[in-house]
């Protein structure tokens, strides 16, 4: 006969202490080059000046192109790639190359993790940093399987990784081995 708690810490043992994974979406990288398509045609408006029109459409058009392929450009390359590390004490996701937007979630304020087969941004309106009053805060990056968090304060978090179905593992494993918070009486 096993000792069942003896059984679960094996199981733990078997767990990584620190689990990373990503999820990348290619789709973002031909949004980007349209917004560096924008951009170009921009400063090339810009350097060519030759405009009929006037000098205030010259102008409108150069701010229009900038504006337009600098927002394209970095908000999609900020959401070209997610990456998500799960320790002991937290999990942590960071977008892009550049690591922003990042969010730190103390697994002390997760009560709960599921496995979410089928995330998709429509469900969410988009790819990206969303929020849905219904549904919670979430990174989307491409459609597929996920992680979805159950939060103290009765929020959710999700975010779209590859091998979710293990981070789901090692959060619960995680969350098991973490003693309850002390409550004050």
């Amino acid at each position: 006969m096993t000792d069942p708690a003896h059984g679960e810490r094996a199981a733990a043992d078997d767990q990584p202490e620190i689990w990373t994974g990503r999820a990348s979406n290619r789709v973002q990288w031909l949004l980007a080059c349209a917004g560096a398509a924008c951009l170009a045609l921009g400063i090339d408006l810009a350097v060519e000046s030759l405009w009929p029109a006037g000098i205030l459409p010259l102008v409108m058009s150069i701010v229009g192109c900038i504006a337009v392929g600098l927002l394209m450009l970095f908000g999609t390359l900020a959401f070209v790639h997610v990456a998500v590390k799960v320790d002991k004490e937290c999990l942590e996701v960071r977008c892009g190359h550049i690591g922003v937007p990042r969010r730190r979630i103390p697994l002390s304020h997760v009560v709960g993790a599921d496995f979410a087969p089928a995330v998709t941004p429509r469900h969410w309106g988009g790819w990206g940093y969303r929020w849905r009053p219904e549904q919670g805060t979430a990174v989307i990056v491409r459609r597929g399987e996920g992680v979805v968090l159950q939060l103290g304060d009765g929020h959710k978090f999700t975010v779209t990784v590859d091998n979710a179905e293990s981070a789901v593992r090692v959060i619960r494993d995680h969350l098991r081995l973490t003693p309850p918070p002390a409550s004050t009486v």
